[in-house]
Order: structure tokens, then C-alpha cells, then sequence
């Protein structure tokens, strides 16, 4: 196990920020909430899978809604362990270790503060390397792993626990109630003991969220080299530059969704049309698919080399597409019918950034 302070978080922010494909809310918001909590309780236990027993009991716990309105309903903070705490009550045991459920966005970040908290580790591995916008869309439901039974709760102490037949269905119940309580709610779900973990979950995802992070700072101080070590450690690569000309952008349906169309630099008849469902999910050039989920779309100003979210996206805007294959936990048999691109609705092929089908 180690130890994780407030100085270590500043790259696992940045790291968070870009893995959250745009979308997953400001890390920022999420880190003032962390570094808070460690003031308060000291530093963050983090802890690999095999450092627990096999029947430790783990959940998850982040913020569910739409980017777009936690920007103006920002948490605060005591919904998350209220969540933890009534599914901790539902399932009538303690809980052992708080796991994230996504690399990327706020999600990457809260459980550091819920976990320092309630005086237990956080685990370091998730159920993506990634965001994605629905509950069920995670390995864990690749492994067979039920969402339920699931606790929602708001800032105003009101909270939800339920159970659902199929993670799906638990989405669809998560989602209504929280267009109902705001839109930017707390959400403690995926109770599993370490064993299933083991079997199920994407493992170092915090320590891969600080690499990103260590490597993405490289990339804005300018260093020699560090375009090439940073796409080296990923499998990316640059996809696509140029400028914002077009942007529609919306929150409905419980998502923010939209479309944003980009202007090639050296083409201006070039461009690419990046579909948003919270996250970046989509990248279409002149018609034809060039990243689709589950691999990750992720957005750079292009001048300052700062991952920029779907909320701040503006018209006129300089940037730098890149394509990151997604990680090599969903290569099992129905991960396209979870995270492909006809499970947000679009009806087009997966594009492999690796060049395999898989």
C-alpha cells in the first residue's frame, strides 16, 4: 500500500482530465473536494487488489448526471458518503474499499476523498480506463458483475437504494431519478467482493492516470521528445487538427449530448464531426469513422496541449484530436454489445484504432 497526498494529485488530475474524453465533469472540481478530505483526514491509502483478502467487500462511488450540469450544481461533497453508507446498510456490511469506477473525470478523483474518509483504502483499478456515460457500460458488466443493489444520493439528503434485474435496467432507474434530483448526484453502486475484482476489474488505473498526467505535462513544457513517449505509452495518435466551426450542444435525456465539427488547419475542405453523449464517442472525417468506442477520443487546445471538456467547448477554438486505443480488459467476447458504437445508438462499424477486430 502507499500513501497519496495533495502533491501527488496534481498529475493524476491532468491524467484524469484527458481519460475523461471530454466528458466525466472538471477533475478540478473533483480534486478541491480530494485535497479538502486529505487536510481534514490525511493521506489517501491506495492499494492493489492483491493486497486485500480475497472476500474484502468493494464499491464503487461517483457522480452521475450530466457534464453539463454539474458545472452549475457543483457537489458538495457529503452526498457521496451518504451514498456508500446506504448501500453499506442495504447490503449489511462494512465496506472495505472504495474502488473507482472510471479512470477519468471526477469519478478518477472522489473516491480518493470518500475512501480517506470512511478510514478505508482506495483500490487502485476501475471498470473502464476511460468515461463512459451509462452505468452498465463497464468490464464489470463484460464479467458478469451486477450494478444493484445501488444507492443514489443529493446534496439534500435525500437517498435512493435499489435493485435491478440487468445493470441496463439499473441505468435507465439511476438516470430517471436523478433528472429528478438535479442531474449531479452521488452514486455508490457495483458491490463486489476482491475476488470478483480480481476477475472483472481494470488493474494500476490510478497509476496509469498519473503517468498520463506526468506525460501530458511533458507535452506542455515543450521537452524533447515527449510527443513521441507519450504516444508510445498510449498506442495513440494524432487524428486529427484544426479549428471549431460548428457546435450544437444540449442537455436532454438526462446526457449532455451534441455535435461539434472541426476545420482542418492545412484543408480547409477537411473536417471531422465528433458526436457527444457526455463524452467525445464518435469521430466521423469526411464521412467515413475514424475512432469509435470503445477506443477514446481525446481533446487539446492546441496551443497549450490542455485537455478540453465537452462543457467548454467553444466556437472558434484551436485543437488536437488524438485516438487512444481503449484498454485490454474489453477484448472479451460482448464487449461491442455494451461500449460499441450501436450502444449509443450509432449504427456504424467499430473502427479498431490497433487495426484488429476483435
Amino acid at each position: 500500500m502507499r500513501q497519496l497526498g495533495k502533491p501527488e494529485l496534481a498529475e493524476l488530475t491532468l491524467g484524469a482530465t484527458l481519460l475523461g474524453n471530454g466528458g466525466g465533469g472538471d477533475p478540478a472540481l473533483a480534486r478541491l473536494i480530494a485535497e479538502q478530505a486529505i487536510d481534514d483526514y490525511g493521506p489517501v491509502t491506495v492499494a492493489k487488489l492483491d493486497e486485500f483478502p480475497d472476500d474484502a467487500q468493494l464499491v464503487t462511488v461517483g457522480v452521475v448526471g450530466a457534464s453539463t450540469a454539474i458545472v452549475e450544481k457543483i457537489p458538495a461533497g457529503r452526498e457521496f458518503i451518504a451514498a456508500v453508507r446506504a448501500l453499506s446498510s442495504y447490503l449489511g456490511r462494512k465496506v472495505d474499499g472504495i474502488m473507482p469506477v472510471e479512470a477519468g473525470g471526477m469519478n478518477t478523483l472522489i473516491p480518493l476523498a470518500v475512501a480517506v474518509e470512511l478510514g478505508v483504502p482506495c483500490v487502485d483499478a476501475d471498470g473502464m480506463r476511460r468515461t463512459f456515460p451509462q452505468v452498465e457500460m463497464t468490464t464489470f458488466t463484460l464479467g458478469g458483475i451486477s450494478a444493484s443493489p445501488m444507492s443514489l444520493a443529493d446534496e439534500k439528503g435525500n437517498k435512493i437504494t435499489f435493485e435491478a434485474i440487468t445493470n441496463q435496467v439499473g441505468e435507465r432507474l439511476v438516470r430517471g431519478s436523478a433528472m429528478m434530483l438535479g442531474l449531479a448526484n452521488a452514486l455508490a453502486s457495483y458491490p463486489m467482493t476482491v475476488a470478483q475484482a480480481k476477475a472483472t476489474a481494470i488493474p494500476d488505473s490510478l497509476e496509469y492516470c498519473s503517468t498520463i498526467g506526468r506525460l501530458l505535462r511533458a507535452i506542455q513544457r515543450r521537452e524533447n521528445g515527449a510527443w513521441q513517449e507519450f504516444l508510445e505509452f498510449t498506442g495513440g495518435r494524432k487524428v486529427f487538427e484544426g479549428k471549431i466551426i460548428d457546435l450544437d450542444r444540449r442537455t436532454t435525456t438526462g446526457f449532455a449530448r451534441g455535435t461539434v465539427t472541426i476545420e482542418g488547419f492545412v484543408d480547409p475542405t477537411c473536417t471531422m464531426r465528433i458526436e457527444m453523449q457526455n463524452e467525445l464517442l464518435l469521430a466521423i472525417e469526411d464521412g467515413l469513422p475514424v475512432v469509435t468506442p470503445p477506443d477514446l477520443i481525446c481533446m487539446l487546445d492546441h496551443d497549450t496541449a490542455e485537455p478540453v471538456t465537452t462543457e467548454s467547448l467553444s466556437y472558434g477554438e484551436r485543437v488536437t484530436v488524438l485516438g487512444l486505443p481503449c484498454a485490454e480488459q474489453w477484448n472479451r467476447e460482448g464487449f461491442l454489445d455494451v461500449v460499441g458504437p450501436a450502444a449509443f445508438g450509432y449504427y456504424v462499424d467499430f473502427a479498431p484504432l490497433n487495426g484488429t477486430i476483435r
